[in-house]
């Protein structure tokens, strides 16, 4: 069978395949081989300053810029030259390196053939090339879209700032709020994590066979590799190198990138959660697209399937980088196979986030607000400003003015504005205080909420 859309066994590749192929570049075994060839390229120019001279130097600096571009843009058959070596080496990176060298010799540059992957083991080209692709498609792909649903957030909590809302505690009834203040609360969680998120560096491993450079030293002991190495991973390719390490990349910080994503999708989640259940609660309407269905047996059912759909693929997105964040800083001795296979997987939580943050754009699109179902749920329940009287009756020193109203309300009765301002009536203080009370009722008893807007 033919791999396609439909026969794709992870949805990422198949049903979601629109949503998900813009990762293709950076995560794919092809996005994974255009990106090794781009390191040993920068390597080799980079090595060529400090080992090369004079026309040996000259000879390549005047190819630069051609074997720059064509690392950048590899044909799909170029890449699957590749693999046709890899079928004989049996080893991914040898077969890039002996893919560049033919390269090399297409341009006239056999001289320089052994300086390719000179002095490096396949993790200084594996631990570089990784954080490089997930640098760039976080900061292109993932993280833009992320911030965009932010702005969406931003732009309804500011249409909605004047909403009053009856806010639930436990499920149940408690001191009102403002729709727009409670799009806020989610609108800082994320920011919060987005900031923490840009702090977080994308970190690499450049130092040879152990970490020592061993083979750098003693071919050009009179170099001082460590600069090199900081030079070439920091500045060229806009990573961060680790100073101490074994074979391989500790992995401590991608560890940290993954956790604050599971951060971040945990928040998502929340919103997901409390939005399909204020549509339930008929707080928002559906825009109808014409020609879809609810249900299969329900004519009348317009399902928040978006936010339903964000939420099972952000708890995918959690499983998995949560595995990857505990399994790839633990590694036998100087260094074991295991982060190999497992890091082939590090874009499979990124779609599933790309998945659930198309779902929610189109989900928020959706929403209308239902302001009558909201100023119905206030107006049925007065009892919650119980709070707000007693509160003004302790100021006032009024005697166990807690239990007068806990008297009032928790009675199976109905609290109603008129059953509220007989209480009012009822009690000794002046008139003045008596006004003061009756002016407070669900709809305005926010608070400051929506200042926060």
């Amino acid at each position: 069978m033919l791999l396609n859309e439909l026969s794709a066994v992870s949805p990422i590749d198949g049903r979601y395949r629109k949503s998900t192929q813009s990762l293709s570049q950076y995560f794919s075994e092809a996005g994974l081989i255009q990106y090794r060839v781009r390191v040993e390229v920068e390597y080799l120019i980079a090595l060529s300053h400090v080992a090369l001279r004079g026309s040996d130097f000259g000879m390549l600096m005047d190819k630069s810029v051609e074997l720059r571009n064509w690392a950048k843009q590899l044909t799909i058959e170029e890449i699957q030259s590749v693999k046709e070596i890899e079928k004989t080496t049996n080893h991914d990176v040898k077969a890039v390196e002996y893919f560049v060298k033919s390269k090399l010799e297409d341009l006239g540059l056999n001289y320089y053939k052994e300086w390719v992957h000179f002095g490096l083991t396949s993790q200084d080209i594996n631990n570089t090339s990784i954080p490089w692709s997930m640098k760039n498609a976080i900061e292109n792909e993932v993280l833009p879209k992320l911030i965009s649903i932010v702005d969406i957030l931003k732009s309804q909590a500011k249409s909605w700032e004047k909403q009053p809302m009856l806010a639930k505690t436990h499920g149940q009834p408690a001191s009102p709020t403002t729709l727009g203040k409670e799009w806020w609360v989610f609108v800082s969680r994320l920011e919060s994590q987005i900031e923490s998120l840009k702090n977080i560096p994308y970190t690499a491993k450049f130092g040879g066979a152990t970490g020592n450079f061993n083979a750098h030293q003693v071919a050009y002991p009179e170099i001082n590799w460590i600069e090199f190495a900081n030079n070439f991973v920091n500045e060229q390719l806009g990573l961060t190198r680790v100073q101490f390490t074994t074979q391989i990349e500790p992995y401590d910080f991608m560890a940290a990138h993954l956790d604050n994503w599971k951060r971040i999708n945990n928040i998502l989640i929340d919103f997901s959660r409390d939005v399909w259940t204020y549509i339930s609660m008929d707080y928002f309407k559906q825009k109808i697209k014409e020609g879809e269905v609810g249900s299969s047996a329900m004519p009348h059912k317009v399902n928040p399937i978006d936010f339903e759909n964000a939420e099972g693929n952000l708890g995918i997105a959690n499983a998995l980088v949560e595995h990857l964040a505990s399994k790839l800083p633990i590694s036998r001795l100087q260094r074991d196979l295991t982060d190999s296979t497992v890091l082939r997987n590090l874009g499979v939580p990124f779609g599933h986030i790309l998945i659930a943050l198309n779902s929610l754009d189109r989900g928020l699109g959706k929403l209308i607000l239902n302001a009558k179902a909201i100023d119905a749920d206030l107006e049925n329940n007065w009892a919650v400003i119980a709070e707000a009287i007693q509160t003004i009756l302790r100021r006032e020193r009024y005697p166990n003015p807690y239990e007068a109203l806990k008297e009032l309300t928790r009675s199976n009765e109905k609290m109603t504005r008129e059953k509220i301002h007989n209480f009012i009536d009822s009690l000794d203080i002046t008139n003045e205080i008596k006004n003061e009370l009756k002016q407070i009722s669900p709809q305005t008893y926010t608070g400051i909420s929506a200042k926060f807007c």
